[in-house]
């Protein structure tokens, strides 16, 4: 009987975006004749109970994630290169599943196929010198893709970097959107406080530094603030709150700490809008997460926002600061915009459901383990 090994050994406590991925499609790969591969330390997965023994979980070591930094991701590497090849064969799986762009290297014949997961080349597309993730997009990854037997992506700009980038076929791709938690991210009737929002890290290509400089050109309206919602990096964000100070804005520019995940749909719910223009994203959940707070959305018409937004955010071009400053200075004085936007991003989000999503990869996994 064909059986399908999910490759989880990079699940950690800590919900990011890659974690969220892996842990709501889990529940629909069970549905097929599965094991999943999970690290010692994870006793939940989603609405899944995993404290006690179940045949369809076997357990790894649980220092081989992003909790271990830099050594932990070295770790895994080496764990995927030379311990994983034996699970495959011990667990006679006839297809490894990876949500991420990894799985063993060889050469020939695999005794298995291989489905693994792009969520996004953007260290490709801002390639940092010396960044162990550049050369990981650059060296490692590539080889990975080459070798699988089909990819899932979780947009179609995703798929046609990785045609782009690695010349791989789009038939060989298959593009699944991604959700939002339904259960977690609601309209909670509260009201609206006097703030922008910026939500993820201050990585270049996030484009804050245009976020401030907007905010900066807007009429004077003293009581609305601009939140910066993330982890604070240690070299970019005193830059960002430089240049708040220079630009004469620096008592309305907040950051805030890394956000727990409970506390997220209310400061969502709060806000007068998601300020979100990225220079490029794989697939961007905070776009949907905000739509289904009911709080209007700002975010760029580049790469895969447009295929989430769809015309229910503003889109701007990222790179034009005075689009931006519009976009905001519109949702500051016209109630009936902002109505309009709640109520288009609320039918939206409908169409993203991790049901549809984890149904979508159920059915892959099941026509390449057969």
């Amino acid at each position: 009987m064909s059986h399908v090994l999910v490759n989880l050994s990079y699940i950690n406590q800590q919900p990011t975006g890659l974690m969220t991925y892996g842990v709501q499609i889990a529940p629909y790969v069970r549905s097929l004749p599965s094991t999943l591969l999970l690290p010692k330390s994870i006793q939940t997965l989603g609405a899944l109970d995993l404290s006690q023994p179940s045949d369809q979980i076997y357990r790894i070591p649980a220092n081989m994630t992003a909790d271990q930094g830099s050594r932990g991701h070295l770790r895994r590497l080496l764990w995927t290169q030379f311990t994983l090849p034996q699970l495959v064969r011990q667990l006679d799986a006839s297809l490894l599943f990876s949500p991420i762009p990894e799985a063993p290297l060889g050469i020939g014949r695999k005794p298995y196929r291989l489905v693994v997961t792009v969520h996004d080349l953007i260290p490709l597309r801002f390639p940092k010198r010396f960044s162990p993730l550049t050369l990981y997009s650059q060296n490692y990854v590539p080889q990975v893709l080459h070798q699988a037997d089909h990819i899932l992506t979780n947009s179609k700009a995703t798929a046609d970097d990785v045609t782009k980038f690695f010349g791989i076929s789009p038939q060989k791709m298959t593009p699944i959107p991604l959700a939002y938690d339904q259960k977690h991210f609601r309209v909670m009737d509260l009201p609206t406080q006097p703030y922008f929002l910026y939500l993820g890290r201050p990585d270049p290509h996030k484009n804050v530094p245009r976020i401030i400089e907007a905010f900066a050109k807007l009429p004077i309206f003293p009581e609305v603030e601009l939140w910066l919602a993330g982890t604070p990096d240690p070299v970019a964000t005193p830059a960002l709150l430089q240049q708040a100070e220079a630009l004469g804005v620096g008592n309305r520019v907040k950051q805030l700490d890394y956000v727990p995940y409970n506390d997220l749909p209310k400061l969502l719910n709060q806000a007068i809008a998601l300020v979100f223009p990225s220079l490029w994203e794989g697939f961007g959940l905070p776009v949907l997460e905000s739509m289904a707070c009911g709080t209007p959305v700002i975010t760029s018409n580049l790469s895969s926002l447009p295929e989430v937004a769809g015309d229910a955010a503003l889109l701007v071009d990222p790179y034009r600061v005075d689009e931006i400053a519009h976009a905001m200075k519109l949702l500051v004085v016209d109630a009936e915009a902002r109505s309009h936007l709640r109520e288009a991003g609320l039918a939206r989000v409908q169409q993203f459901r991790w049901e549809k999503t984890g149904t979508q990869t159920a059915e892959v996994l099941h026509r390449y383990s057969a």
